[in-house]
C-alpha cells in the first residue's frame, strides 16, 4: 500500500513537470511570430498556422488518446506520443521551408496531445477520492506555471541564440519517459470502446479546410470544408459509437453554454497572438524583451486561478463571470483607443486582461457543467475541451486575417495612434465579442433561474 502511494506521488511530481513542458511547447512560439513572418516573408494569417495547426492536432489528438486509453496501456501511449513529439521537434528544427516547419509543429501536437489525456486519468486512477483534489490542483498549477514562464523562456532563447532553437524545448520530454514507464502500473491490453477514426478525420478535415479558406480567402477550400462538415454530420448520426455524441445537442442549455464558453475562449487566444506583433511592429520592442512585458499578466493569471475557483464556489458562477468581464472590457476598450501606448503601461492592461480571461473561463466551464446530467458529464465536458482548442485555432486565424487586411475602416473613432489602426480594429472586435458573450451569458442565467423556479413549484 505504501509502495503504491509512493509511486502515485512520484507520478504526480513528474506529471507536473511534463505539463509545464507541454504548455510551453504549445505557446512558446507566440513571442517570435513576427520574426518568423519576416524571415519567411509571410502574412499575419499565414504565420498564424504556427499556432492554429498545433491547435487543430492538439484538439483532435487529446480526444483520440482519451479513447485509446480504454484499450491500450498508458505507458505505451505515452511512449508513442513522446516519440512523435520529438520527431516533430527535429523536423521543425531542420526545416528549410515554412510548410515543413508547420508540419513539424503539427507532428509535435499529435504527440503532445497524449499529455492532457493522461493527466486526467492519473488522478482518477492513482489517487483516492479524498486526495484527488490535491492531485488535480497540482496539475492545474503546472499548466499555469508553464504559461507564465513560456514568454520569458522564449525571449531568453531568442535573444541569446535563435528562435529556431525553441523547437528543442520539447526534447526535455524524453527525460521523464523512463520514470513514467517505471511507475505506471502494468496493465493488460483490453477491449474498450471503438474509436470512430472516420468521424475524427472528417472533423479535423473540416476545421483545417475552413482555416485554409480564411488564410487564403479561397471559396474552394470553404466549399470543400462544407462538404466535409456535411459528411461529418451524417457520420455521427449513423456510426455505432460516433466521435461526437449527437445526444449532446438535444440539450439547448448545454449548446448555449458551450457557445458562450467558446466565444470566451476565443478572447483568451486572441491576446497572446496580437500582443507580440503589436509590441514588435508598433512599440518596437525586440523579441528578446517581449516575454518580460507579457510575463506579469501570465503570472497574475497563474497565481489567481485558484482564487477564481473559490469565488465561483462561494459567490456563484454569475458573480465571477461579471467580475471577470469588467477588467476585460476595460482592457480591450483602452487598447483599442491607445494601441501604441508605451510598453511600461501595456503590461498593466495585460494583467487585467489575463486575470479576467482566467476568471471568465472558470465561470463559463462551471456553468456548462451545470447544464449536464451525470450520464453526459464526461462526454459533454470532453467535447467542450476539444472545441476550446479548436476555437483557439480558428480565432487566431481570423485575427491574423484582420491584421492582413490592414485598416481600410477605422472601427474605433476615438483611436489615438493611427499607425496602429489594424491592431485597434482587432481589439475593437474582441471588445464586441465580449459584449455578445455577456449578453448570451445573461440569457443562460435567466434560463437557469426559470428552470429552477419551475422545479421548485413542481416539488411544492
Amino acid at each position: 500500500m505504501e509502495g503504491q502511494k509512493d509511486a502515485a506521488n512520484k507520478l504526480l511530481h513528474i506529471m507536473y513537470f511534463t505539463l509545464i513542458i507541454s504548455v510551453m511547447n504549445a505557446t512558446i512560439f507566440n513571442v517570435v511570430l513576427t520574426s518568423i513572418r519576416e524571415e519567411f516573408m509571410l502574412t499575419a494569417s499565414q504565420v498564424s498556422w504556427m499556432t492554429t495547426g498545433y491547435g487543430i492536432m492538439y484538439a483532435i489528438g487529446s480526444v483520440t488518446y482519451g479513447k485509446l486509453a480504454d484499450r491500450y496501456r498508458l505507458k505505451d501511449l505515452l511512449t508513442f506520443g513522446f516519440i512523435l513529439m520529438v520527431t516533430g521537434s527535429l523536423l521543425g528544427l531542420l526545416a528549410q521551408h515554412y510548410g515543413m516547419m508547420v508540419a513539424g509543429r503539427m507532428l509535435q501536437a499529435a504527440g503532445g496531445a497524449v499529455i492532457p489525456a493522461v493527466s486526467m486519468i492519473i488522478p482518477a486512477k492513482y489517487f483516492p477520492p479524498e486526495n484527488r483534489g490535491r492531485a488535480i490542483g497540482t496539475m492545474v498549477s503546472g499548466l499555469a506555471l508553464g504559461t507564465a514562464i513560456s514568454p520569458i523562456a522564449a525571449s531568453l532563447v531568442t535573444g541569446m541564440l535563435h528562435w529556431r532553437m525553441l523547437f528543442c524545448f520539447s526534447l526535455f520530454i524524453l527525460l521523464v519517459l523512463p520514470v513514467f514507464r517505471k511507475y505506471l502500473q502494468e496493465e493488460p491490453e483490453r477491449t474498450g470502446s471503438k474509436l470512430d477514426w472516420i468521424g475524427g478525420f472528417l472533423l479535423a478535415g473540416t476545421i483545417a479546410l475552413i482555416l485554409l479558406a480564411i488564410t487564403y480567402s479561397s471559396w474552394l477550400f470553404f466549399g470543400t470544408g462544407f462538404v466535409f462538415f456535411a459528411l461529418f454530420i451524417l457520420r455521427i448520426r449513423s456510426a455505432e459509437e460516433p466521435f461526437v455524441q449527437p445526444a449532446l445537442f438535444h440539450n439547448r442549455r448545454y449548446v448555449l453554454g458551450v457557445g458562450i464558453a467558446l466565444l470566451a475562449a476565443s478572447l483568451s487566444s486572441g491576446m497572446p497572438f496580437i500582443m507580440p506583433q503589436l509590441l514588435t511592429n508598433i512599440s518596437h520592442v525586440s523579441p528578446a524583451f517581449i516575454g518580460f512585458v507579457m510575463f506579469p499578466g501570465a503570472m497574475a493569471s497563474a497565481l489567481l486561478g485558484r482564487t477564481g475557483g473559490k469565488l465561483a464556489d462561494e459567490r456563484g458562477n454569475g458573480f465571477l463571470f461579471y467580475l471577470a468581464a469588467a477588467p476585460l472590457l476595460v482592457s480591450f476598450g483602452i487598447l483599442s483607443v491607445f494601441p501604441g501606448m508605451p510598453p511600461a503601461y501595456i503590461w498593466i492592461f495585460l494583467i487585467l486582461a489575463s486575470t479576467g480571461q482566467t476568471f471568465i473561463q472558470v465561470a463559463t466551464s462551471n456553468s456548462v457543467s451545470l447544464t449536464l446530467s451525470q450520464e453526459h458529464m464526461g462526454i459533454g465536458m470532453g467535447f467542450l475541451t476539444m472545441m476550446t482548442f479548436i476555437i483557439g485555432a480558428v480565432s487566431t486565424s481570423l485575427i491574423g486575417k484582420v491584421l492582413d487586411w490592414g485598416a481600410p475602416v477605422q472601427l474605433n473613432p476615438l483611436l489615438y495612434h493611427e499607425q496602429a489602426m489594424s491592431y485597434s480594429n482587432a481589439f475593437s472586435l474582441l471588445f464586441t465579442v465580449l459584449v455578445v458573450v455577456v449578453a448570451l451569458y445573461s440569457i443562460l442565467m435567466r434560463a437557469r433561474k426559470t428552470i429552477g423556479s419551475s422545479i421548485s413549484s413542481t416539488q411544492k
